[in-house]
């Protein structure tokens, strides 16, 4: 990877691309520490030194926006609503034909499905920037700090107003800044960006499980932890590189003089085929009812179970239900996010079949067959590696949402491959002599 980055500066285009990529974060990194007007900044502070925790309502949230959420800045929000955006659209592809349609119309239907998710992005902004300052001023966004109330003093109808839309301001700024990154830089830029709010959290939260700790000076739990989570890294790399190729070969055809076909290839279908996706609509689902338990303010029975089984992410409830979700999410989006007919129609169409079995139905049948086969593995494999933070690294003060925590590990993991294979097939396509020199 080092070797890749270190050709990579020496070719012009692409030093080009990646100082422009840096030059994108570093613009990035500033908005994530500039406050929005109407917020006592000192307050703020103040409660972040009392929290020194992630775990919180809002601390899935935090992470994706690098600590800029809690600290109310004019990137608070981060990549969420455009990540939120993104999934609403890919489902309702497979729900609406009009988008089904646009998908299938290759370039000009994908810019117009990408312009109704930047349209999504700007109104889930509104929503939840409206949200954010609501929670700020009733004080649940700090619920331990006692200067909780004090953070938003002026609840004045403009004060409000300025507030959501410098937000919503800074969420369109944030999307632009992603798309700059994936047409003048290297990879996806809102990977990359997602990448960095991530990554930005590791040193204080490190620096907060040292601090916690007991033994020695809190080293021990320090390279525990670091050892652990290099374990989980290699575990991720293993399993995102894992396939199942399922080959396929073309037949023959005779077009004019000229032959065509009689090719090789297969199918990847990858272990983990779903991604990060089930974890993020897993979390956000058990986010609902503690959210509905926050904002009523209930000492109802109903709202003392939720707060003590499902709020809590060491809860027996939390975790068995949590896992759960993830295996169910992680079979549905699998089922809406490939296709075993349509591939195998199109496999029929240009004369493609798999060796040992009659193209058409029973092509789909076993696609779908080796599909759910797969499924299962990666299923399970997602939700262990979102356990293994409340299961094996509470004791040592982390939590859910700690660095090398499921949701974050898997993206950090996730993006840095992709970045590195776009470098080396962009260093492969300029480095190839051919026979002509």
């Amino acid at each position: 990877m080092l070797t890749a980055f270190a050709r990579a500066f020496k070719t012009p285009d692409l030093r080009k691309k990646l100082l422009f990529t840096l030059g994108i974060i570093v613009i990035y990194r500033i908005g994530t520490h500039i406050p929005i007007p109407g917020v006592d900044y000192t307050a703020v502070q103040f409660c972040i030194d009392q929290t020194k925790s992630n775990s919180g309502l809002f601390g899935l949230v935090n992470m994706f926006s690098g600590g800029a959420l809690l600290q109310i800045t004019i990137f608070a929000l981060g990549i969420m609503p455009y990540i939120t955006a993104s999934i609403i659209l890919q489902l309702l592809t497979v729900v609406i034909p009009r988008l089904e349609a646009l998908k299938k119309e290759g370039q000009s239907g994908t810019a117009k499905i990408t312009q109704y998710t930047r349209y999504l992005t700007v109104a889930l902004a509104v929503l939840q920037g409206t949200g954010l300052v609501a929670t700020a001023r009733s004080g649940a966004l700090f619920s331990t700090c006692p200067q909780a109330n004090a953070i938003v003093p002026d609840d004045s109808i403009f004060t409000t107003l300025t507030m959501v839309v410098t937000m919503t301001a800074g969420t369109a700024v944030v999307m632009w800044l992603g798309e700059l990154i994936t047409d003048r830089g290297i990879g996806n830029g809102m990977s990359i960006l997602m990448f960095i709010s991530i990554a930005a959290t590791f040193p204080s939260a490190l620096w907060s499980i040292k601090e916690q700790g007991d033994l020695a000076g809190g080293w021990i739990e320090f390279g525990i932890v670091i050892a652990v989570g290099l374990v989980m890294v290699a575990l991720v790399v293993f399993v995102e590189q894992a396939q199942r190729r399922i080959p396929v070969q073309y037949a023959k055809r005779m077009i004019g003089r000229r032959s065509y076909g009689g090719t090789s290839t297969y199918i990847p279908l990858k272990v983990n085929q779903a991604g990060i996706i089930p974890v993020i609509f897993a979390s956000s689902l058990l986010y609902i009812p503690a959210l509905v338990v926050q904002f009523s303010n209930s000492t109802a029975g109903w709202a003392a179970w939720i707060t003590k089984n499902l709020a809590d992410t060491a809860a027996p409830a939390h975790i068995t239900v949590y896992f759960f979700l993830i295996i169910f999410f992680a079979f549905f989006y699998v089922a809406i996010s490939f296709n075993p007919e349509e591939v195998a129609d199109n496999m029929k169409k240009y004369g493609g079949f798999i060796p040992g079995i009659r193209a058409g139905r029973p092509t789909a049948e076993y696609l779908s067959y080796v599909l759910n086969r797969i499924t299962w593995p990666g299923s399970l494999y997602l939700g262990l590696i979102a356990l293994v933070p409340t299961m094996a690294l509470a004791p040592l003060g982390a939590n859910q949402n700690f660095p090398f925590g499921g949701t974050s590990i898997l993206i950090i993991v996730g993006v840095g491959l992709e970045t590195v294979k776009q470098i080396e097939s962009q260093l492969q396509q300029r480095n190839y002599e051919g026979f002509l020199r």
